[in-house]
């Protein structure tokens, strides 16, 4: 049985593995690329223009660095957010440099696990499973110039298509899998690279402690659609403010009930600490 790479803690064990994100990044660049150092939680000091952001995992090479994100269902979709987090990955090496120029060449992976919610320019949902962007420069003719390099890739499991190339594919149906069809994941075992992530997150390979953090964040993601819809219904039926509170604290009751602690409860319901703290004690 394979850890639900949508959960935060599954997800960096498997992909700061220097051997996993090596396959990862030929498969979808085509370049070698050897880790010297690779960092979860990465923050630069001093930031960059006042903005504070960290990268989920962070590696770099003498000539190459690779930025790896997850966009978890508990988040609000916005490519914009990862074209910052790319391009403050080359600032960042800019501001170093006396000419302006990057030492590194920047690769940034933004791996998505729900469906895409954010539309184009003309308001059309975007829907697909691998999408690019380019910073190199193109003349009118559509010739390429590799001046820049630095490419930026979102990866989408939920629109895997036929045409979808075996490489891309492989670690697409990677996350699928671990999410939908756990207990009996059909992978492509001939990617070692794949095949070394399903090592990794076997049940058998976590710690407790990271079994148990796969449990509460997959229990908090249904109990985080039950809130939803127990909400919206209430509130449609009563069309009041109390419709909403009575919903949160029904589904506070039930992830008391469950072993969640207070904090992911929080995340869940919107609820203060103290709010959840009031339901324990008092139910």
């Amino acid at each position: 049985m394979l850890g639900n790479l949508k959960n935060e803690v599954i997800f960096k064990k498997a992909f700061t593995d220097k051997f996993v994100l090596k396959c990862l990044v030929k498969d979808l660049f085509n370049v070698d690329f050897d880790a010297e150092t690779i960092e979860t939680e990465k923050r630069f000091e001093p930031k960059i223009s006042q903005i504070d952001f960290k990268y989920d995992i962070f590696a770099e090479s003498k000539d190459k660095r690779i930025i790896v994100e997850i966009q978890r269902v508990d988040y609000d979709y916005n490519f914009d957010r990862f074209l910052l987090y790319h391009n403050m990955g080359i600032a960042e090496m800019q501001r170093t440099s006396n000419d302006y120029k990057t030492d590194r060449v920047v690769y940034t992976i933004v791996v998505f696990t729900n469906r895409y919610v954010s539309r184009d320019k003309n308001g059309k949902l975007v829907e697909c499973d691998i999408l690019f962007h380019n910073s190199n420069l193109f003349d009118l003719q559509g010739n390429e110039y590799d001046v820049f390099s630095h490419k930026l890739i979102c990866l989408n499991h939920n629109y895997i298509k036929n045409t979808t190339p075996q490489g891309y594919k492989d670690w697409l149906n990677l996350v699928n899998e671990s999410i939908k069809h756990p207990d009996e994941p059909n992978v492509n075992f001939n990617n070692e690279g794949v095949k070394k992530v399903t090592e990794i997150i076997d049940y058998l390979q976590l710690s407790a402690e990271e079994v148990t953090e796969n449990k509460n964040r997959n229990a908090a993601e249904i109990a985080k659609i039950l809130y939803k819809e127990e909400s919206e219904k209430r509130v449609k039926m009563e069309g009041k403010m109390e419709g909403e509170m009575e919903s949160k604290i029904k589904i506070t009751k039930n992830m008391i009930q469950k072993g969640l602690d207070n904090q992911l409860i929080s995340d869940v319901t919107g609820l203060t600490l103290s709010e959840i703290e009031n339901i324990r004690t008092s139910k």
